[in-house]
């Protein structure tokens, strides 16, 4: 808890906080739409994840230019920048007149999530390097505590607008305003510059392999966030035959013990370590992922519960091993852990639309719960090994 009382006493780091709050708050009001999107444009799962691939592929095509910006224009203003544009950007998929126009608006957001989500990421990491304190873990608890004010407000909100877009404009412009408020804590922060030609001429394989299985894992974890916010309220829907206003139930719970999960995690990592909190945040997943299954609504939700808390310390700790990499500089590392990893959280969603089509939704959980036990298996046989004092 020390890390968010931090947070809760200084400008400092509740600004770089916020904006973790504020991408969720977005992703989160969203979320609670895709069942009307469904609808209005008549798709099918499928459809639904072909949609949701422009958004991966958007972040796709944002990443490899995210460090050119950062060092053009630096980390903070870019950060400032790129949660702007998020903010307006996910207005247009609710103001979309056809399917093409969905998928149109849905790249330009993944354009500007890519390139928040990786400033952001790294300018948490800089910020601890140059001021010894460590935050991350809580700065994630503000993104989850994000998810908890976009979908669970969001779902005594949804009632109250006739127009979907109505509600998305409010939400975004909560966070412009909150942005342009909070963002002079942040936006004259610019990265350390690496020294000259320690970059060049390296493949590319080569300079992501020191962080490699991090990012993997990350990968599987981010792509689990990502799918249980987009398909947790379908899931319920469709499978647990939950009622539209229930439906939303499961994602609130997974963001609230999440977001509590992370804001307790610092001091959990100080007790058992980075890599026994990794390995048994996986095996509370994969017991989530079974009570899930189960297919009942309260046991269901209850599992969503299970999960949040079993994920929620897991992103904050590859990222703070990311970070002890010797052989890369940490806001590097960072940037390449965290963009890979929120590659899965785009691209979860749009494959877990395609095995939905293909088989069923509760196979697409079966997924998610197969790609858990990989990420517990990397932790074990691969990461021990490197980091073993953590």
């Amino acid at each position: 808890m020390k890390s968010l009382l931090l947070i809760l006493s200084n400008l400092r780091y509740f600004a770089p906080s916020w904006v973790f709050s504020s991408v969720n708050i977005l992703i989160g009001t969203w979320i609670l739409y895709v069942p009307h999107i469904k609808m209005k444009f008549e798709l099918n799962d499928s459809q639904i994840g072909v949609a949701l691939f422009f958004t991966a592929f958007g972040l796709l095509l944002a990443i490899p230019f995210v460090p050119y910006v950062n060092k053009k224009i630096g980390i903070g203003r870019s950060t400032k920048i790129g949660i702007l544009l998020l903010a307006v950007c996910f207005n247009l998929p609710l103001l979309a007149s056809n399917y093409y126009l969905l998928c149109v608006s849905l790249l330009c957001t993944g354009i500007c999530s890519g390139f928040t989500g990786t400033s952001m990421n790294a300018l948490a990491s800089h910020i601890e390097k140059r001021d010894q304190q460590n935050f991350m873990s809580a700065a994630h608890g503000f993104f989850s505590l994000g998810g908890f004010i976009g979908a669970g407000i969001g779902s005594f909100l949804i009632a109250q607008f006739s127009n979907p877009s109505y509600h998305m404009l409010l939400m975004s412009s909560l966070v412009i305003a909150t942005t342009l408020f909070l963002s002079k804590n942040y936006q004259h922060i610019i990265e350390e510059v690496l020294p000259e030609n320690s970059e060049k001429g390296t493949h590319i394989f080569k300079r992501i392999k020191p962080v490699l299985g991090l990012s993997i894992i990350a990968f599987i974890i981010l792509f689990n966030e990502g799918a249980v916010e987009h398909w947790s309220n379908l899931f319920l829907f469709d499978v647990v035959h939950a009622t539209e206003s229930q439906s939303g139930f499961g994602f609130v719970i997974f963001s609230l013990t999440m977001t509590l999960g992370r804001f307790l995690g610092d001091g959990v990592s100080k007790k058992i370590g980075s890599m026994s909190a990794i390995s048994y945040g996986c095996i509370i997943a994969v017991i989530a992922y079974s009570l899930i299954l189960v297919s009942d609504l309260y046991i269901s939700v209850l599992g969503f519960g299970v999960l949040g808390l079993g994920i929620s310390v897991i992103i904050p700790e590859l990222f703070r091993l990311a970070g002890k990499t010797k052989e890369m500089n940490t806001s590097v590392a960072i940037s390449v852990v965290s963009g890979i990893g929120f590659m899965g959280f785009l691209v979860g969603p749009v494959l877990l639309g395609f095995i939905s089509s293909w088989s069923n939704l509760t196979m697409s959980y079966v997924f998610l719960m197969i790609l858990i036990v990989l990420a517990f298996s990397l932790s074990v046989f691969r990461l021990r090994k490197k980091y073993p004092a953590n």
